[in-house]
């Protein structure tokens, strides 16, 4: 049975925490942490999401394996090749000795669905973006990124005044 607390995670209004202004309007988004829950670096995405008053799913890779049509669609969201997301200085790396070997995208996949702890994590989606939120203060301005622009104040708003004129 999984527990499901940590795969879908509300932060309860009654917990007197509260968000930045910023952050408000994600208490309805659609977001994924794609983690490994004893990662360190997950642990801390996961709590800034949760502080942040975020709704997401949080899925564990290693219980929950991504399908290879899944890992497809979050490189393309990352716009980067597969290789970039690969733990290379994971031990399964070496162990492997994936360093020697010139690989195709449909096989790192391959790899990727074998073997979990080689994908980077943690990976959160939100729409078609995505990121490797490594370090995890980059999930504060993946955040930002879905914010909408601030509405101009009354000062901004005015006209220029008109340059001043020398009087002779």
């Amino acid at each position: 049975m999984k527990d499901e607390g940590w795969r879908k995670s509300k932060l309860h209004p009654s917990s007197g925490i509260h968000p930045p202004d910023y952050l408000r309007e994600f208490a309805m988004s659609d977001m994924t942490i794609y983690q490994k829950p004893t990662c360190s670096t997950c642990k801390e995405v996961y709590q800034i999401l949760k502080d942040a008053n975020t709704d997401f799913d949080a899925v564990d890779y290693f219980t929950d394996p991504i399908p290879k049509a899944k890992l497809k669609e979050l490189i393309q969201k990352l716009g980067v090749p597969v290789e970039e997301l690969i733990r290379k200085k994971d031990q399964l790396y070496s162990d492997l000795r994936l360093g020697e070997k010139q690989l195709t995208e449909g096989q790192w996949l391959d790899l990727l669905a074998i073997y979990p702890d080689l994908l980077m994590r943690p990976i959160v989606e939100k729409g078609d973006k995505a990121i490797v939120a490594r370090p995890a203060k980059k999930i504060k301005a993946f955040l930002e990124s879905f914010a909408p622009a601030a509405a101009p104040t009354a000062a901004s708003a005015s006209p220029e005044a008109p340059p001043a004129t020398a009087i002779a």
